[in-house]
């Protein structure tokens, strides 16, 4: 693309729909460093809390790799229909005073830069997204192996002749029941 338009700066911003609206953004310049491995997701946007945090909840100084956990303005209370994962992803803030807010682990690992931006370094978790639905290769995976036939599972992302696509590999319960799908 560079090649055919003159290079533009343009605006970069994150965010899970979960937060509602995009808790980072940040301006990049037309001509980035070409030594530099990422681009920043940004800086923190509006009334939000943004933490890098360990496993433990622990908060990591900058410069150390975590899992990005917002809070604050536009943050959503739960999600529908599915208290499981709901408690499993919106968190209690422990950082906040009294306990009174509440934090969505994004899943996301990041390094919070010096400079107070956040860098994007991909997934602590199985989730892909692939034409922009997210997918979690464990529950497929889950649903596989509850099936008779099969003992194992994986899903994997493979790249396709067009697009990004999903390869399921299997290893059958026995080989009798296998062929007997035929």
């Amino acid at each position: 693309i560079r090649e055919v338009f003159e290079p533009q700066d343009f605006e970069n911003a994150y965010g899970p729909t979960e937060t509602v609206v995009m808790p980072l953004a940040q301006r990049v310049p037309a001509r980035l460093d070409a030594d530099a491995p990422t681009v920043p997701i940004g800086y923190a946007v509006g009334a939000r809390q943004l933490y890098v945090l360990a496993a433990d909840l622990a908060l990591l100084p900058a410069g150390a790799v975590g899992e990005l956990y917002v809070g604050g303005f536009g943050l959503a209370r739960a999600y529908h229909e599915r208290p499981g994962l709901s408690a499993e992803r919106f968190v209690a803030d422990p950082f906040a005073v009294a306990g009174a807010g509440r934090l969505y682990r994004t899943g996301d690992r990041v390094r919070l830069r010096r400079d107070g931006s956040f860098e994007y370094l991909g997934r602590i978790d199985q989730q892909v997204k692939i034409r922009g639905f997210r997918i979690e290769l464990g529950e497929i995976e889950s649903r596989l192996q509850a099936h008779a036939a099969v003992a194992e599972a994986a899903v994997r992302v493979i790249e396709g002749p067009t697009s990004r696509q999903l390869a399921a590999y299997v290893i059958p319960a026995r080989l009798d029941v296998l062929h007997a799908a035929d």
